[in-house]
């Protein structure tokens, strides 16, 4: 399975309707994340841009999963990247203490 990286651009405003999504957009994300489609979530500090790693057969199959986000049709712009590399402490043994 290959892992890509997803960045999307959000409105630098949010109307009720968008606001009102949030809650159904953030459940499927929990439901991905324990589905281990998605590993990684993130959303700039100024709520214009997000960033998921997510795990997936091909571009075609991670652009179908986002195609369902709830917040989809708010989305400015959608880049999928398929990653080489991605390494992070998540995926690597926990660190041992010796307490």
């Amino acid at each position: 399975m290959a892992k890509f990286v997803v960045t999307v651009r959000f409105p630098s405003s949010f109307d009720e309707e968008f606001i009102a999504l949030i809650p159904e957009h953030r459940q499927l994300i929990n439901e991905l994340i324990e589905a281990n489609v998605v590993e990684a979530y993130a959303i700039s500090a100024n709520r214009t841009r997000g960033w998921i790693t997510m795990n997936g057969t091909n571009e075609e199959a991670i652009r179908s999963t986002v195609e369902q986000f709830p917040l989809y049709r708010f989305f400015l712009q959608v880049e999928i990247d398929e990653l080489f590399v991605f390494d992070s402490t998540a995926s690597r043994f926990p660190r041992i203490s010796l307490n």
